[in-house]
């Protein structure tokens, strides 16, 4: 492990004491090998605090390779983000076993859990059930489609409340509310918080967020991780600027 505190005991005192954390995602399909040093140093001087890993489809088999360059460039704590089973590597530190709660696709709810369970139980990865809530973001996204699940609705904040209380009940360490990468509309601040102010576990939020604005309000709003990831990857000079938003909101 990266540090003796395990990650979900990482995330439970950040909440507890009200600190924002700030992670970036990276798709290995969406990189180059020679970009991942480079943009592992810069996520440290930016003082991110978590690198997910992952993506809705990955086709070139460059998952093993991006964490081991990522674990070579930088001390960061890796969070593998999969969306299969195919998607496990113990080079990371961690794994979100994400169950897709908002769907009703059998498969993502429980299927695929329970092949990779077996494997996960003999892993080094710090296993944290996660419960995965797909938004609306405006238009459809890869993750809506691989899923072949509907989005909760963006404007009816009851729906999702229900879904999150649900996960929270069913016993889910995390909720992580995504738009999807590539979102048009990030989700937004009255959802996040009638989320927020309803549930008692760390609550995580992604997708469409492309300005250090967007990040504040998210934060602000009782996001207790947010996540950015295309738009860091088109013009990384934002990285810095998204963090800072985030930290300041602490």
């Amino acid at each position: 492990m990266v540090t003796t505190q395990s990650i979900y005991q990482r995330l439970s005192a950040a909440k507890k004491e009200g600190r924002k954390c700030f992670a970036l995602l990276i798709d290995p399909d969406e990189v180059t090998p020679s970009s991942l040093p480079p943009l592992a140093e810069l996520a440290v001087e930016a003082r991110v605090d978590f690198i997910f890993v992952g993506g809705s489809l990955l086709v070139h088999n460059s998952l093993s390779d991006c964490l081991s360059r990522l674990r070579a460039a930088c001390n960061l704590p890796l969070v593998l983000f999969p969306s299969s089973p195919l998607q496990i590597d113990d080079q990371a530190d961690a794994l979100l076993f994400l169950s897709l709660i908002s769907g009703r696709n059998p498969e993502l709810l429980i299927g695929q859990q329970v092949i990779s369970a077996p494997y996960l139980a003999h892993s080094t990865l710090e296993v944290i059930g996660t419960g995965y809530m797909l938004v609306d973001g405006g238009q459809p996204t890869t993750v809506s489609y691989m899923s072949n699940t509907t989005p909760l609705p963006a404007d009816k904040p009851d729906i999702a409340v229900a879904t999150a209380l649900a996960g929270q009940m069913l016993g889910m360490k995390l909720l992580y509310m995504d738009a999807g990468s590539g979102a048009k509309h990030p989700i937004s601040e009255r959802l996040i918080q009638r989320v927020s102010a309803q549930t008692e576990v760390p609550l995580i939020v992604g997708g469409g967020i492309r300005s250090p604005e967007r990040a504040f309000q998210t934060a602000n709003a009782g996001a207790d991780v947010v996540v950015v990831g295309n738009a860091v990857e088109n013009d990384r000079r934002l990285l810095r600027s998204m963090a800072e938003a985030v930290h300041g909101g602490s």
